[in-house]
């Protein structure tokens, strides 16, 4: 039996939070590189838990998201390009998962 709601909405919106951690360190330490480097592997764990807590789908279509290329010359805006890339999807899975779980539906 899948998880209900509310816990696939709690793991989306703590996955959601832990990127944005990792967003707002990058920008402080201005390490883009190793910021890469988190969101990469901050990556593989949220893939793994969409696929357990909100369906196998959603895991994997996330796990293949692939940023597209940046020709900016600005490694921090290249940076929160990446984060966006990946905070968007979650937003808008939270958004599907919230509207489909609300009583009205």
């Amino acid at each position: 039996m899948p998880p209900d709601g509310s816990t696939q909405l709690a793991t989306i919106r703590q996955q959601i939070a832990e990127l944005d951690a990792l967003a707002q360190q990058t920008c402080q330490d201005l390490n883009t590189v190793a910021g890469t480097e988190r969101v990469q592997k901050w990556k593989l764990r949220t893939a793994a838990l969409l696929t357990t807590t909100v369906g196998q789908k959603e895991g994997l279509a996330f796990a293949h998201i692939q940023p597209g290329p940046s020709f900016t010359n600005d490694l921090l805006e290249e940076f929160t390009d990446l984060i966006e890339s990946y905070r968007t999807p979650l937003v808008r899975l939270a958004d599907t998962l919230s509207r489909s779980s609300s009583p009205g539906s």
